[in-house]
């Protein structure tokens, strides 16, 4: 009896229809390209000052070194993590002639590991 149940839903169950994403329609809106959709995209652009590269992270900038207009600053994004430690990534920017010439992130060494 057992055997005729599971086998009757094993039948069953593939008639239940998909539920797949739909083509959009033919000029009409189209889904955003797949890079557009990453979490890990990066709102800079080269050229910006401190305070254009300020608002497009959502991060104040902190100084770390440097003469003016030739600063080194860091940002602290919180990029989540789980609900007991909150992951936050150091983002070093540097600025010539007052403007952003290059950024690099520093994730830094994993506590836990050592």
């Amino acid at each position: 009896m057992k055997i005729f149940a599971v086998v009757a839903l094993l039948i069953a169950g593939p008639s239940v229809p998909a539920l797949a994403q739909q083509r959009p329609p033919i000029g009409g809106p189209y889904p955003p390209p797949f890079t557009e959709t990453l979490s890990n995209n990066t709102p800079l652009a080269f050229g910006m000052d401190a305070q254009e590269a300020a608002h497009a992270l959502g991060t104040p900038l902190n100084y770390v070194r440097g003469r003016p207009g030739e600063e080194i600053f860091l940002a602290f994004r919180n990029i989540g993590g789980s609900g007991l430690f909150y992951k936050k990534d150091r983002l070093f920017l540097q600025f010539r002639k007052g403007r952003l010439a290059g950024w690099k992130g520093n994730w830094g060494h994993n506590w836990m590991w050592q």
